[in-house]
């Protein structure tokens, strides 16, 4: 009886978060220009607003219908309408605070209205994610349970009560509910009771979209999609979107990533992106396939941590992406992705990755070639390129779907990522950044990749580490790699540079000219500094020790001074990128 009450009350609480996340609230529900605050004039703001968001440059991405059939046309703009959806799930998983005042501006012709609107936007909520999660807008200090957990709840007192109430584990550990106090219970509610207002369109545009396919696998695909929305059940949709053999039209839409999560480090969020397929570069990538065995054979770890990779499948596609929502929109504009991220799946089949094209083209234009310029020696400057970037992120994405798959914890079998917690996110990007690295070097000792090329590599690898400590600590790519940065620094492998040599041509004496900093790589020590890295970062995944990782991330995740001031003064390169679709930006 005991649990029937339990049960009824978690439902009750259910349907009360589900009438507060109803769409038709902000449908019906038409707010004045500037909310209740005429034209937002009692909503406090940062003043270098208008400084922020120079930081990001506007870039059109926008829908190429060449190629494309009217049903597929058609099928596109379905699968985007079902999107938004997943967009207005976002919001009340990020900040539901900054979706209110995000709902309050809309429609406001004030200028500075406007700009808090896009800063909002960009940030998916009032947080700055490159000023470490401070508020631009109110006055409300940045919590790490989001929408995800009670206000104010820590992950050790989570913890305690999961120790005094282990049946309760599983549902507050799921990475498909939301975590509420019923009284002086906790609770995990999940995501299609809660979000069921907006899970139900969007299951019906995914049928919709469904019926206008050529490709019946698509199709059948889509339609399992619609039905895992509603279930929160994943496994066998995304074994048969593994499955698809390079369909034109692809569509990322799940709750995977768990960037949100800085409590436990579980939860994940909603994002969806539509892809077309681009086949002339896709085929490019098909040689890297066969050597993924052996690089996972290859890495420096304990052979019981590293489950045989051969005879999966490992689907690659080079996209370019009309339209994306949720965490795949808001602040770190990825360029590729590794999914699904279920351990079980990449034990049966592998992952799928894909990579943006119009994202990556974007960010090797407007940030890495302009950063790579002012930051690092000329002649190391002049090998960072597109290619060499390209190969990078490929490495990366290969690399996600390498190393352990559990953590062998003294408890046992578990999950990496709650073995790790909060740094998991940053502890897997850096991870994978090095190892695709360690990975780079392999292929160019076995002959696949030349050796001249080499160099290159490390030059557009070092260029992205500049790009994304600009995002700061708070961001899991930022505080990823200003770890590796720190590492490499220590290691001899960069090396700051203030000074440079002046020879008098008519007297051949040598003086030193104080130059901007910039940065030099060691190629002699690059190699293996990279390597040790890999081991350390490997082993602490393998070993799911979060004592290890809260301490080489204490001791490595800092910024240096002089590498903010240096990042500072470039004002003229744009942090990131945020796209202009052909599609309106819609919230509910």
């Amino acid at each position: 009886m005991k649990r029937y009450v339990a049960l009824l009350a978690m439902s009750c609480l259910a349907l009360t978060l589900q009438a507060q996340t109803s769409p038709k609230e902000t449908v019906t529900k038409k707010y004045p220009i500037g909310g209740s605050y005429p034209s937002g004039a009692k909503l406090k703001a940062v003043p270098d607003l208008s400084l922020r968001l120079a930081k990001f440059k506007a870039v059109r991405m926008p829908f190429n219908r060449a190629g494309l059939t009217a049903k597929q046309v058609a099928m596109v703009e379905k699968l985007v309408d079902a999107s938004q959806y997943l967009e207005s799930i976002f919001w009340r998983q990020s900040d539901p605070q900054g979706l209110k005042f995000y709902q309050q501006l809309e429609g406001s012709r004030n200028p500075r209205d406007q700009e808090i609107l896009r800063y909002l936007f960009i940030n998916g909520g009032r947080f700055d994610l490159v000023d470490n999660n401070t508020a631009f807008v109110g006055n409300e200090k940045y919590s790490p349970d989001r929408g995800l957990y009670p206000r104010g709840v820590t992950r050790e007192q989570i913890e305690a009560y999961v120790k005094a109430h282990p049946e309760a584990k599983a549902e507050l550990y799921s990475p498909y509910t939301i975590v509420r106090w019923n009284g002086s219970e906790l609770v995990g509610l999940p995501y299609h009771e809660v979000f069921r207002a907006f899970l139900g369109p969007a299951a019906a545009d995914l049928r919709a979209a469904a019926k206008l396919s050529d490709d019946p696998e698509f199709a059948a695909f889509l339609r399992a999609r619609a039905d895992a929305l509603l279930s929160d059940h994943y496994y066998a949709s995304d074994l048969q979107w593994l499955d698809l053999k390079n369909p034109k039209i692809d569509i990322i839409f799940a709750p995977y990533e768990v960037y949100l999560d800085d409590v436990l480090g579980v939860k994940t969020s909603y994002g969806a992106a539509v892809m077309i397929r681009n086949d002339a570069e896709s085929k490019k990538l098909e040689e890297f396939q066969q050597y993924i065995p052996d690089i996972q054979e290859a890495l420096p770890l304990d052979a019981a941590d590293k489950p045989d990779k051969h005879g999966q499948p490992t689907p690659m596609e080079v996209v370019d992406a009309p339209y994306r929502a949720g965490d795949l929109l808001h602040g770190y504009q990825a360029v590729a992705d590794n999914l699904p991220n279920d351990p079980r799946i990449h034990q049966a089949k592998g992952t799928k990755k894909m990579f943006f094209k119009n994202f990556m083209d974007a960010r090797v234009n407007y940030v890495i070639l302009p950063l790579a310029k002012q930051l690092m020696a000329p002649e190391q400057a002049r090998l960072v390129s597109g290619e060499g970037y390209m190969l990078g992120t490929i490495a990366h994405e290969i690399s996600h779907g390498l190393g352990p798959a559990f953590a062998r914890t003294a408890t046992g079998k578990m999950d990496i990522n709650e073995a790790i917690g909060p740094l998991y996110s940053p502890l897997e990007e850096a991870k994978a950044d090095v190892t695709g690295m360690f990975a780079l070097k392999w292929l160019v000792d076995k002959g696949v990749l030349p050796e001249k090329e080499l160099d290159g590599y490390y030059a557009s690898y070092v260029a992205d580490l500049f790009r994304s400590a600009r995002f700061g600590v708070a961001e899991a790519h930022g505080q990823a790699e200003m770890m590796e940065f720190n590492y490499l620094l220590e290691q001899g492998a960069i090396q700051p540079v203030s000074e440079e040599k002046i020879r008098d041509r008519k007297t051949g004496k040598v003086t030193l000219r104080t130059v901007p900093l910039r940065y030099e790589m060691n190629y002699e020590k690059m190699p293996g500094a990279i390597a040790s890295l890999t081991k350390e970062l490997l082993g602490i995944e393998a070993t799911g020790n979060r004592t290890e990782a809260e301490q080489w991330f204490a001791k490595y995740g800092k910024m240096p001074g002089e590498l903010s001031v240096a990042l500072e003064s470039l004002r003229n390169v744009p942090v990131d990128i945020y796209p202009i679709f052909s599609f309106p930006e819609k919230v509910q």
